[in-house]
């Protein structure tokens, strides 16, 4: 009887071939793995908010705010330009005004009008304090509009209660030579309290933002 014999069926049954392992210092690779349906894969932390105006990130991963000072707060920095313009011509005026009524005191023919002494010298020196008010208003328009780059929620709190009181101040008593500082102070409190402004004055300021 012969073992080497494929066809016995008494011969030892035939060897299996031997499957090979992986090999030393060869891994085995894992498929990649696919992200769920319908749940796309979130973006890095530090990504987020590009692409939406809100590219600079903040610190946690936040937005830190638009790079570019929004359209409407240009336009509230011009308007207050514009303000403190007006305010510089008013003062003049109002000093010329002053001027005027302290040459007509000297005037032969009213010097010795008492009433009118009095009401002048009364004149002369309110329309000197209410020269140095309007002057320093102006001022105080260009100092806000200047900060507008800058400046953080304190300057935009500061700029919308300088527009409420101008708008108030051109209605009474100034209605006719206030109707312009009333339309533009209303403006700026609009512009400057929008959304858009408070994203401005709230943005982080490292690194410093363009205007």
């Amino acid at each position: 009887m012969s073992f080497g014999d494929p066809n016995n069926p008494y011969g030892p049954p035939p060897q299996q071939p031997q499957q090979q392992g992986p090999g030393y210092g060869y891994p085995q690779q894992t498929p990649p793995q696919q992200p769920g349906y319908g749940y796309p894969s979130a973006p890095p932390l530090g990504q987020q908010g590009y692409g939406q105006g809100y590219g600079q990130p903040g610190y946690g991963g936040y937005p830190g705010g638009p790079l570019t000072m929004p359209g409407n707060v240009k336009a509230a920095r011009v308007m207050l330009f514009v303000i403190a313009g007006f305010q510089m011509i008013g003062a003049v005026l109002i000093g010329l005004s002053a001027i005027a009524i302290k040459a007509a005191k000297n005037d032969e023919e009213l010097k010795n009008d008492v009433d009118f002494q009095q009401l002048a010298d009364f004149s002369s020196g309110a329309l000197w304090a209410i020269t140095a008010v309007v002057v320093a208003w102006g001022v105080l328009a260009i100092v806000l509009g200047a900060k507008f780059g800058s400046g953080g929620s304190g300057v935009r709190i500061t700029t919308m209660v300088f527009a409420i009181i101008t708008a108030v101040l051109g209605v009474y008593p100034f209605v006719i030579v206030g109707l312009v500082h009333t339309v533009l102070a209303v403006l700026v409190a609009v512009f400057v309290g929008k959304s858009d402004g408070a994203a401005w004055f709230n943005r982080s300021k490292y690194p410093a933002a363009h205007m």
